[in-house]
């Protein structure tokens, strides 16, 4: 996909105005003004060394850019890959910056973390420069720089010492022009004629191997360029999906496979932290974690396209986590709400006070505190997942099904347990619907799975609770008055002419076999959350105005929304799902084709969509484009 965003501006780029690479260990945000102003070494939650995004002067960037300044900038990848040019049209003439992170192969034992940028002369005569400034631990330090004696081109390496829990970072800095070192930055300026070419390869170390002499040539990073652009093609061959938007869903597949751990199987929220969901707010999270919820949905949309190597590397993970036994299991449950890549509770949340934030958009956050939340409807996309993956993959193991059983035991004892809901609400629980809706769907699929299987457990008794919960749902959650499923359990005391809470939450009834898409109930919810929620095919995930305390409150104990919010483009996909299964399909192609509208010029999404049409949040976002996947496939298939 090719875009022409507008050349570079003063003031931080838009969150939209960026690419992603990766080499499925970690990634980076290419600006279309030629700079890397995040990328965090090692692996996705490792302190980072670029984070201009979050401050321009403090975080430390790869600068990249024509002296003179350019006409105007274009990015594109290179077709079926995750290989980023960002094109330079100056008075002089066209430079092209191609940057991607080497992956040769699958499951690379002998896998070299690096950090390419090839910079092409296209036409006339280009003078670039570029600046290196890496400022590791956040912004909080400056590397020892060290000019290498190298066998071909010219090097520096890079090293900062650990400090506390942050075990340091070492990296070497290649190029074929000369470089030059100054107050903690590395430097070249250059000039490129026609056909020319300048190369530059940072790689991250181990803190105890010899720093590499090779240096940098066109040979061997052409060489790169050429097995990643294969890797990527051959990954995206798998691909079963030949629809109407092949394009636009084979983008969100790489972006998908960008955000997983390849080592470990398993798949980040998002590359990014504390980019705002509004400008100036405090709603700054830090997602570079797996959320078991936007995991589940992930391995659907996987599973959905044929790429079932990479569903069974997170099934493994997830079954290590269902295997395991936790001290707070009676209090929070027998799973948490997200870990880190390792499987581990992410570190407590705090904050990067000396950082400035993204357009002065403070706090910025490290780590994230829904870890210590109970969110029941985790349960219900896991178990559907594993569902799935059971139903078109090989099967779980025993050991697996016994893992589910003690999951379910807690389901069972703790569905109507108030919570904090699927989007996270600080500081106040309640009965959500979308809670109890996942929560039938985990033990609905519990029997399923036993009885096509034959495998074993009280399926008697299961039922009884799926159909007690189904009850619940129909009689507590459901505004006879306005004729709508509501967000929580229905206040007793409410007043009939008291304007309902929606959740869009509740347009996953009939995806996930709840309801029927035409039943009468359904549609009348839909039409409610159109009325109250949707704005031109965009949709709120709830009312911020009519919800309960703890969602419009803005203060630090709060959700932090206030007047603020976007639409979440989440709820906008699952939009236009539920007007396929209600039969609109021309209505549903129209809200598809205005949605992607709203994709930057690399078909990239954030997490909302901001009233102006500007992308909010962590950036590319997992969940937004796996529903993408969903909804087109689905509508696609509606309308074969």
């Amino acid at each position: 996909m090719t875009g022409s965003p507008p050349g570079p501006t003063s003031g931080p780029l838009p969150i939209s105005d960026h690419g992603l690479v990766g080499d499925l260990r970690t990634a980076a945000l290419v600006g279309t003004d030629g700079t890397i102003g995040w990328f965090c070494p090692g692996r996705f939650d490792a302190p980072s060394v670029f984070a201009s995004v979050l401050d321009d002067e403090r975080g430390g960037a790869w600068e990249l850019e024509p002296v003179d300044g350019s006409v105007r900038s274009q990015q594109f990848y290179f077709p079926d890959t995750a290989i980023l040019a960002t094109r330079f049209l100056t008075d002089d003439g066209v430079v092209e910056v191609h940057d991607f992170m080497p992956v040769l192969r699958a499951e690379d034992p002998d896998h070299r973390q690096r950090l390419v940028r090839r910079v092409v002369a296209v036409r006339g005569r280009s003078v670039v420069r570029t600046r290196v400034a890496a400022r590791p631990h956040y912004g909080r330090t400056t590397p020892d720089l060290e000019l290498l004696d190298v066998a071909s081109g010219h090097g520096v390496s890079l090293t900062c010492e650990g400090r506390g829990d942050d075990p340091g970072v070492r990296m070497a800095f290649g190029a074929t022009v000369p470089l030059e070192v100054d107050a903690g930055d590395v430097t070249a300026e250059f000039t490129l004629e026609e056909g020319e070419r300048a190369l530059f390869v940072l790689e991250v170390l181990d803190p105890h191997a010899d720093t590499p002499t090779d240096g940098c040539d066109d040979t061997d990073t052409s060489a790169l360029f050429e097995a990643t652009s294969q890797f990527w093609r051959s990954w995206l061959s798998q691909s079963t999906y030949a629809g109407r938007w092949r394009e636009t869903v084979h983008r969100s597949a790489i972006t998908l496979k960008l955000l997983t751990h390849e080592p470990s199987g398993a798949i980040v929220a998002a590359p990014t932290t504390s980019l705002p969901e509004t400008i100036g707010g405090t709603r700054n999270w830090d997602y570079r974690y797996v959320w078991i919820r936007d995991a589940g949905f992930s391995l659907y949309a996987l599973l959905r396209l044929g790429f079932t190597s990479e569903a069974n590397a997170f099934t493994r993970w997830l079954s290590e986590r269902l295997g395991e036994e936790r001290e707070d299991e009676a209090e929070l449950g027998p799973l948490r709400v997200l870990y880190d890549i390792d499987g581990s509770a992410p570190t407590d949340e705090h904050e990067l006070d000396h950082l400035s934030g993204y357009r002065d958009s403070r706090p910025v956050r490290v780590g994230n505190a829904a870890v210590d939340q109970m969110q029941l409807d985790i349960y219900g996309e896991v178990i559907d997942a594993v569902y799935l993956f059971d139903k078109y993959g090989p099967g779980i193991s025993h050991d697996a099904w016994n893992d589910l059983r003690r999951v379910l035991d807690w389901v069972l004892e703790h569905w109507d347990a108030d919570d904090a809901g699927m989007w996270e609400i600080r500081g106040d629980v309640r009965a959500h619907t979308t809670s109890r809706l996942m929560c039938w769907v985990a033990v609905e699929r519990m029997i399923r799975m036993a009885r096509r299987r034959g495998l074993p457990g009280d399926v008697g008794a299961w039922s009884r609770v799926r159909d007690e919960i189904h009850e619940r749902i129909l009689s507590d959650h459901w505004d006879p008055h306005h004729e709508t499923f509501l967000m929580a359990e229905a206040d007793p005391d409410a007043a009939p002419d008291d304007d309902p809470v929606l959740d869009a939450g509740v347009l996953l009834m009939p995806m996930v076999k709840f309801c029927s898409p035409v039943d009468p109930r359904f549609l009348s919810t839909l039409a409610a959350v159109e009325e109250q929620l949707v704005a031109d095919s965009l949709v709120f995930r709830y009312d911020v105005h009519a919800a309960p305390d703890g969602i419009e409150d803005a203060d630090a104990d709060g959700d932090g929304v206030g007047d603020g919010e976007g639409t979440f483009s989440l709820c906008s996909f699952w939009y236009v799902e539920a007007l396929t299964r209600a039969g609109r399909l021309r209505e549903a192609e129209v809200a598809l084709e205005k949605m992607f509208t709203y994709a930057n010029h690399l078909g990239l999404y954030a997490e909302q969509i901001g009233a102006t049409g500007d992308q909010l949040g962590n950036f590319p976002q997992a969940f937004t484009h796996l529903s993408l996947i969903s909804a087109a496939i689905n509508l696609d298939r509606a309308l074969a």
